[in-house]
């Protein structure tokens, strides 16, 4: 892994408002950045980051099962009980997943270690799946990069075929995202695009135009009954809205489906390190309230004892507390020994319960710290997207930097 230097495409900005990209700055500063790129091995691509996170992926399914088989669990991930059978239901049924996004930390040493996952509402796909393949092709088409070279990149090949696989020939899709949002418009055209592809029709309804019908069935704007829904709007919010009783009953088909509350929530990561501890991916987590009196000189749970006596020398060289529900480092603090903790100014969400993890450092690149965002479709890695900050933690006015293959 490495972050090498490289010219600009000529008038590239004028191209990116041309098709739409109009986050490529945001808030007056760049988001989308082609001064420099990541480099990486065909062999780090395909040992260290695509494999792994193929099978994160089917730790982090197997996690959601057992999360929805113990009421425990699900209290601990705060789901309101009233929907807890709407979500087993759904598993059980064997309700299709389209994609998610997992934050690795990696440094170009060690494995990839995961952060969290974003498996309901993951953005940045625009400019993953199509936009820093365009640069890529321009650029290896301008001699900046060589002919061997290639990028880690067939999300949109791997959403065409998923949305084939999980929605009938013809099926009518209606995409609701808040359309104020550019990126979050930016996600549901790119997914629309792909479901077309894939000989699907496709609407797009802002989110608040979605209402209900007088037999209890949700309808967009234009009176049209939704019957199968992809929302780029997070579970934990819609199981809580007014119209949640109707969720059961309006007949609509959810893309992701209700399942994924669990697996997008960071409850998870201390479920995963319990059910695979030690596993060289992931990082040692835990509940904050079975820890904290711990990291402090006291005592931990005695449930976690065993686990958390093994992971004491890790904490202590750092560790993170995280909301088990934030968006873009929101209410995330770093613990450094001999440093002031390091907290996100958005303490929005930290009201919700917390977990600590063991603190993975990311790497420092010319004072830029990157996080990877692994693509996964259906249940497989396809494809990779790099943000870079000049804070240890990830916020959302981070940059968005391409990536090739080289070697």
């Amino acid at each position: 892994m490495e972050k090498r230097i490289l010219p600009e495409r000529p008038g590239w900005r004028d191209e990116a408002a041309r098709l739409g990209f109009s986050f490529a700055d945001m808030d007056g500063q760049p988001y989308w950045d082609e001064t420099s790129a990541y480099c990486f091995t065909l062999s780090e691509i395909e040992d260290r980051i695509e494999a792994p996170s193929t099978e994160l992926h089917q730790m982090c399914r197997a996690a959601a099962e057992r999360i929805l088989g113990e009421e425990q669990l699900l209290r601990r991930l705060h789901v309101p009980a009233e929907h807890w059978d709407l979500l087993a239901e759904s598993w059980r049924q064997g309700e299709p997943e389209l994609y998610g996004r997992l934050d690795l930390a990696y440094d170009g040493q060690g494995p990839a270690l995961l952060l969290e996952y974003n498996a309901d509402t993951p953005t940045a796909l625009y400019e993953s799946a199509s936009y820093q393949w365009l640069w890529f092709e321009q650029q290896q088409a301008a001699g900046v990069l060589g002919a061997d070279c290639d990028q880690f990149n067939s999300i949109h090949e791997s959403l065409v075929a998923r949305w084939a696989e999980i929605c009938a020939p013809g099926e009518d899709v209606h995409f609701a995202a808040d359309s104020s949002n550019p990126e979050d418009y930016a996600t549901v055209e790119t997914l629309a695009w792909a479901a077309r592809e894939a000989g699907l029709g496709a609407h797009f309804t802002d989110l608040a135009q979605i209402g209900l019908t007088s037999d209890g069935q949700f309808a967009d704007g234009q009176s049209r009954v939704i019957g199968t829904l992809f929302k780029l709007y997070p579970w934990e919010d819609m199981l809580r809205d007014s119209y949640a009783e109707h969720l059961v009953g309006s007949g609509t088909r959810y893309i992701e489906p209700p399942w994924k509350a669990v697996v997008s929530n960071k409850g998870l990561l201390p479920v995963l390190w319990q059910m695979f501890p030690g596993h060289p991916n992931l990082l040692p987590a835990f509940f904050a309230e079975d820890v904290e009196q711990a990291l402090t000189g006291g005592q931990p749970a005695a449930h976690v004892a065993a686990a958390f006596d093994a992971a004491r020398d890790r904490l202590a060289r750092g560790h993170v507390t995280k909301p088990i529900y934030s968006r873009e480092g929101a209410g995330v603090t770093l613990h450094r020994p001999g440093q002031p903790p390091l907290c996100h100014a958005d303490d929005s969400y930290s009201h919700h319960p917390m977990i600590v993890q063991a603190l993975a450092p990311l790497p420092d690149f010319g004072g830029f710290h990157p996080v990877l965002g692994s693509w996964i479709v259906g249940q497989h890695c396809c494809g990779l997207g790099l943000r870079e900050d000049t804070s240890p933690i990830t916020h959302n006015l981070s940059r968005f930097k391409p990536h090739f293959i080289e070697g």
